[in-house]
């Protein structure tokens, strides 16, 4: 029992920034639990990512949307971070799965609002959705599953990516929110991350020393 938690702790130094990322999140989430209804949605839309705030701040939204939770508990993270986002930062790197969750948020991003600043203009969409409520972590999160397509085994390879590819593309038939396009863009950005895959496949290790 006494190793338990040496063992935990190495897992945890592995992928740090999945779990300095993951501990961001509990904190910003204990903030939200102790503010008012009123001042937590007027708080998030200042961090979003929608038309205004990209039009006006877009660094600074696009990194500050991605350390808070709109609504829900944090423990859900806790297991799809431990399960994706600590697999994929092990696996690439932590520079490398940094790039992928990058890429996967700001593209899904601006492709998203981009579509619904289209909508709005051409009648489709109401005005007000200029300021519409966009932070979290779930297009960062679907990029980083898709990009493990490439490391799941060959007889597996082909089950994972179609389960993917249903998972986030269901959506787009069903419901085809302008979320549901950011999240089947971030798989396609996660899938073309191939190349960074490669390279750390082919990462030679120098021998253990005896």
């Amino acid at each position: 029992m006494r190793e338990f938690p040496r063992h935990v702790w190495r897992y945890v130094r592995s992928a740090p920034g999945t779990y300095v990322w993951l501990a961001a999140l509990f904190v910003t989430t204990i903030a939200m639990h102790h503010m008012s209804p009123e001042f937590e949605g007027e708080f998030l839309r200042q961090r979003s990512t929608n038309i205004h705030e990209l039009s006006h701040n877009p660094v600074r939204v696009l990194i500050s949307s991605a350390f808070w939770i709109d609504g829900g508990s944090w423990w859900p993270y806790a297991a799809l971070y431990t399960v994706f986002h600590a697999q994929a930062e092990r696996w690439l790197g932590t520079l490398r799965w940094l790039g992928v969750c990058a890429a996967a948020h700001v593209l899904a991003t601006l492709a998203s609002e981009g579509v619904l600043l289209w909508a709005i203009r051409h009648g489709h969409a109401p005005a007000a959705s200029v300021n519409t409520l966009d932070v979290g972590v779930s297009y960062a999160l679907a990029g980083v599953v898709a990009v493990l397509t490439y490391r799941i085994p060959t007889p597996w390879r082909l089950p994972y990516l179609f389960a993917v590819l249903v998972v986030y593309g269901t959506p787009l038939i069903n419901g085809r929110t302008f979320t549901d396009l950011g999240h089947f863009v971030s798989v396609l950005v996660g899938l073309a991350c191939l190349p960074l895959a490669r390279t750390a496949a082919g990462q030679v290790r120098p021998p253990a020393r005896p």
